[in-house]
């Protein structure tokens, strides 16, 4: 991350003729109903949407804090590839949508949003599933959890 608060959503080219993609890389809270509206269109009768929200335990131990961490012109070059990924294999979907939060998030805040729309349900919330996939295992943000006995560990590496 720069240093900037990047509040908006950005819309950029569509990977395909009628499809909307947004992605938001911030460091302020996300707003479902805003991803909700972003991905809502006229020939969409169904909408997936995931969010992920900071919980208070994993891996065996509870769960102050944690802090999100991203290369953030490269996190954001990575969601709009996956959005494009997804847009491009489920081809009913009009819209999608996927947002991440960066810097200290408690438990309880929302941390990752994913939304698809399409003209029928099935589409839309395998669309919103594989979304959230791709993002977890393509897209350069690293979490940095804060425990409650005071520990701190980086999941998914040898750093605690």
């Amino acid at each position: 991350m720069t240093g900037d608060r990047v509040a908006a959503a950005r819309p950029l080219d569509p990977p395909r003729d009628g499809v909307r993609v947004e992605v938001e890389l911030t460091d302020l809270p996300l707003d479902v109903g805003r991803a909700h509206a972003a991905v809502l269109h006229p020939e969409a009768g169904g909408v997936g949407l995931f969010s992920g929200v900071v919980r208070d335990h994993h891996e065996g131990a509870a769960v102050a804090s944690l802090t999100y961490e991203a290369w953030d012109e490269e996190a954001r070059i990575a969601m709009r590839a996956v959005a494009d990924e997804v847009a491009a294999a489920f081809p009913g979907v009009r819209c999608v949508y996927v947002g991440h939060r960066i810097g200290a998030l408690a438990v309880g805040e929302v941390s990752v949003i994913c939304a698809a729309s399409a003209p029928h349900r099935d589409e839309a919330l395998a669309a919103a599933t594989a979304l959230i996939d791709r993002v977890k295992a393509f897209v350069p943000i690293w979490k940095h959890e804060f425990l409650a006995d005071g520990r701190d560990r980086w999941p998914g590496s040898d750093r605690c």
